[in-house]
């Protein structure tokens, strides 16, 4: 069984302490920039900028937490502490999987702002 794509106790808890609708923006802003951060991630292996790549992957990991995106926040939590020499040495196969599961977050988090 996989993990759920967003755990929905550590959303439903940020809508509490935060307030549903601040959330809906959260999550506007999120989607808006995610994708920048995968491209900086992918910008900084090519550029070969381990400190980019790391600031990257810990903006992603943090962000994604927030929401209950756990997978997606151990994905980039992996990334930032393994570093730019193992997204390498796998000819980037990680960012493609990072994209993947961000692909999944975005639908679920698409979802949520519309229940």
């Amino acid at each position: 069984m996989t993990a759920p794509t967003i755990d929905r106790a550590t959303f439903e808890a940020l809508k509490e302490t935060t307030g549903a609708e601040f959330v809906l923006e959260l999550v506007d802003t999120f989607l808006e920039e995610a994708p920048a951060m995968l491209g900086d991630l992918r910008d900084a292996l090519a550029a070969r900028d381990a400190d980019r790549f790391r600031r990257a992957a810990h903006s992603l990991k943090s962000n994604s937490n927030t929401f209950g995106a756990l997978t997606l926040g151990a994905m980039a939590r992996e990334l930032e502490l393994s570093g730019i020499s193992k997204a390498s040495e796998k000819g980037g196969q990680p960012l493609d999987a990072l994209a993947q599961e961000y692909s999944r977050v975005a639908a679920a988090l698409t979802e949520l702002q519309h229940e």
